[in-house]
């Protein structure tokens, strides 16, 4: 799935059919035709294909003619499509497309813009984002006061890819599940979803594709803006949705969990092989990238940040920048020395976890800064670099955005009846506060003076902490606990994440343990689950659909009886026919609950469904399930399928991860990887980056010193070339979770006692 390559589909009388299309970025473009494959080489391109009659040929462009030409291949004519001259733009994002595809089209915005998929799908499914692309390319073109410049937008579902979307100029192709959208069939979640890659694709029009980073140690200059721009524009279309609530519990928190890790790196990381680049498209490139767009708005303002913003790409479009290109025109528009304040954020790898301590006598608090790691054991080769860190520090009066911690530690005055540090977690930081300011705190967001933002990050800090050693577990727990009256989506999700890290790490404890932290995790759920309740109708809004899927989700694998039998109930309908028995928003979970408690039957009803459904995301939805069910026969099964011809290339995640949830599915996957690496090594090529996400998810669950010696003790004497950091960064993760084992395990169990769960 790289360069200019070939796709299958099936038709209506489910014949294979092909299509064929590109991917050209990073370094795949001289796999299409010879060329300088560099960002800052910049060339104007004039195409032509050549295809059958009756075929689609797409480019970036739109079509300068059509004739027909005779084959020396073929008996029948063909055609020759050539594509009006291109503007200058880098190798990466050449685009071709050719087959058999339909199309929709909108002259809502300025120049025409269309959504193409293949005869097998539903082209009207692609309606919501053909009209979001219309709305979102004549915002942008306001927000950056900067015309798009091409004559048409193309957007394409292509049924092989390995990417999730590609911002290709004029001619963005995506997963079929990322831009075809049902409303009848498919939740509330993949909407978002949906809206978010459509508008990331879009801000690239502008970040990468007008102006484009001058390397790839650049990335982030393209990958961090799109991420932010996207999440801002989502926002501005649909502010019922609250994204900036959920921005806190996944862009950020995905960031701070990667670059927690020793093995992480800088967002300007060098690269000096192509199968490097491949493997820095990851949360530090997009969400620490974005992170750090969203602290220097608050910083600045969001109006002088977008006017900084209009400069920079004004000054180089068609060009290529660096990053202190970027922070000259911030500091421009806000006269602030923006380089000086954001500088290391880009150049140096991590994050801080800033401690407090309390002054009452003086009413003042004492922060001090040290670089955070998951492990818990930094050294001081670690901990040299001083952070700029933007405090946003939150008092009864509002939020100063001005204070800059930029020394190792510094007193502050403050009114200690109520204060936080890092307000709606719009920086990059951890704060570790005393058990009696955190219990403050809790005390604090029930009487409504924090946001939705600020509970969950501050839940997030406080389970992460635990996990890394700087408070104990029993803390975590007891905030968990205290929320148990919560009434916010975002909060509870976040709630639920860090119970799940906890239930996750202590996966191959003693069944007594795990039996307990599963009725401490139902105790907690099932009321709100049961008030919630798990009907859906027109009336709900887009986030109580996800709260009350959430709930049940989560009541449900805790065990609740009332959730258990209404999903069985639900799945016995829809195994004999009733499709519609189970709702959108739920359809995984109740999957999901019927494979953990079924067998055979159950999962050849999903897998059917898999193979039959008339989505992709409905197919997805199916093939993430089937590892649900821990009998060793069946977790078999299940892996049996990830190499089968069952299932794309492109899906071969999606079996994986749904092993997770067990101990037998975890097991059983790390050794399907051993057992299979020699077929995995020829199907998923190290250039492609897809071998280092199998290695990811299969050593993802394992938590013990035993499993991370095994782990090193496999891939001591292999070839690492192309999957190193994503290795490196596995062992890290394994190392984190066995040292937070060691250290609350008996913190744990007698937590568990003390509150009535364990005998």
């Amino acid at each position: 799935m790289a360069g200019f390559y070939k796709c299958s589909y099936k038709d209506a009388n489910g014949n294979q059919k092909y299509m064929a299309s590109s991917q050209m970025e990073p370094t795949d473009c001289r796999r299409a035709f010879p060329c300088f494959d560099e960002p800052s080489l910049k060339a104007e391109y004039t195409v032509t294909l050549i295809a059958d009659k009756d075929m689609t040929c797409l480019s970036n462009m739109d079509v300068a003619s059509e004739t027909e030409v005779k084959s020396t291949m073929v008996s029948h004519p063909r055609k020759a499509v050539k594509f009006n001259k291109s503007p200058l733009m880098s190798t990466y994002l050449v685009a071709f497309i050719v087959g058999h595809l339909n199309y929709i089209e909108t002259k809502a915005f300025r120049v025409p813009i269309r959504v193409y998929a293949t005869p097998d799908q539903n082209i009207e499914h692609g309606r919501f984002s053909l009209d979001l692309a219309a709305k979102t390319l004549a915002f942008y073109e306001k927000a950056f006061n900067n015309e798009y410049p091409l004559p048409k937008m193309d957007m394409v579902a292509v049924p092989d890819f390995a990417a999730g979307a590609m911002e290709n100029w004029g001619l963005v192709t995506y997963r079929i599940v990322d831009v075809l959208y049902d409303e009848k069939t498919t939740g509330a979640a993949t909407k978002e979803r949906i809206a978010e890659t459509v508008q990331h694709e879009l801000a690239h029009q502008w970040f990468g594709n007008l102006v484009t980073m001058d390397f790839w140690d650049g990335l982030w200059l393209n990958e961090g803006f799109a991420t932010w721009m996207s999440w801002y524009s989502c926002n501005v279309f649909y502010p019922e949705w609250n994204v900036w609530q959920t921005y806190v519990i996944d862009n950020l928190q995905q960031a701070l969990s990667l670059d927690s890790l020793r093995s992480s790196h800088p967002i300007e990381v060098p690269v000096k092989r192509a199968d490097e680049i491949t493997q820095i498209f990851d949360a530090i490139s997009y969400s620490k990238g974005s992170a750090v767009l969203r602290m220097i708005s608050k910083y600045m303002g969001e109006e002088k940040f977008l006017e900084g913003v209009k400069a920079y790409i004004k000054k180089h479009a068609y060009g290529n920048t660096t990053t202190s290109d970027l922070w000259a025109a911030l500091s421009e528009a806000s006269g602030k020395p923006i380089d000086k304040v954001m500088d290391i954020w880009t150049k140096q790898v991590g994050f801080p976890v800033l401690t407090v301590k309390e002054n009452k006598g003086n009413s003042s608090i004492t922060v001090q800064q040290n670089r955070f790691l998951r492990t818990g054991d930094v050294k001081a080769e670690d901990d040299k670099t001083l952070y700029p860190v933007v405090l946003a520090l939150k008092g009864s009066d509002g939020i100063d955005q001005s204070a800059v911690l930029s020394q190792r530690s510094e007193e502050i005055k403050v009114n200690l009846d109520f204060y936080k540090l890092n307000a709606d977690h719009s920086s990059l930081f951890r704060t570790c506060y005393t058990p009696e300011r955190l219990e403050k705190l809790g005390e604090d967001a029930k009487a409504g003076r924090l946001t939705v933002e600020d509970k969950a990050g501050m839940i997030a800090d406080a389970g992460v902490l635990a996990a890394s050693g700087y408070q104990k577990t029993s803390g975590s727990l007891s905030l968990l606990k205290a929320f148990d009256q919560e009434n916010e989506f975002v909060v509870w999700n976040e709630i639920l994440t860090r119970l799940g890290s906890i239930r996750g790490a202590w996966m191959f404890e003693d069944e007594e343990t795990k039996t307990a932290l599963k009725t401490f995790q139902r105790n907690l759920v099932s009321q709100k689950a049961h008030e919630l309740g798990w009907t859906f109708s027109d009336k709900d809004g887009h986030v109580l659909q996800q709260y009350k899927a959430l709930m049940f989700s989560a009541a449900g694998s805790a065990g609740d009886e009332k959730v258990v039998a209404a999903a069985t109930e639900m799945f016995k309908k829809f195994s004999e026919g009733d499709y519609d028995a189970i709702h959108p928003n739920i359809r995984g979970s109740v999957f999901d609950i019927a494979l953990r408690n079924g067998g055979e039957k159950e999962w050849q009803t999903v897998f059917d469904r898999y193979k039959n459904a008339p989505t992709s995301a409905e197919k997805n939805t199916a093939l993430r399930c089937l590892g649900s069910c821990e009998k060793p026969e069946i977790v078999q099964k299940t892996l049996d399928l990830t190499l089968s011809e069952e299932v794309r290339i492109q899906d071969i995640y999606m079996p994986m991860s749904g092993l997770r949830s067990h101990s037998a599915g975890i097991l059983a996957r790390w050794k399907w990887l051993q057992d299979n690496w020699e077929p995995l090594t020829k199907r998923l090529p190290p250039a492609f980056s897809m071998l280092g996400s199998v290695i990811q998810i299969a050593c993802a669950s394992l938590s013990t010193e035993s499993q991370l010696k095994e782990v090193e003790e496999f891939f001591k004497d292999k070839d690492h070339k192309g999957y190193d950091r994503s290795l490196e960064q596995s062992l890290d993760s394994i190392r984190a979770k066995a040292g937070w084992l060691s250290r609350d395990r008996g913190d744990v169990e007698s937590w568990l006692k003390t509150n009535g769960f364990k005998a």
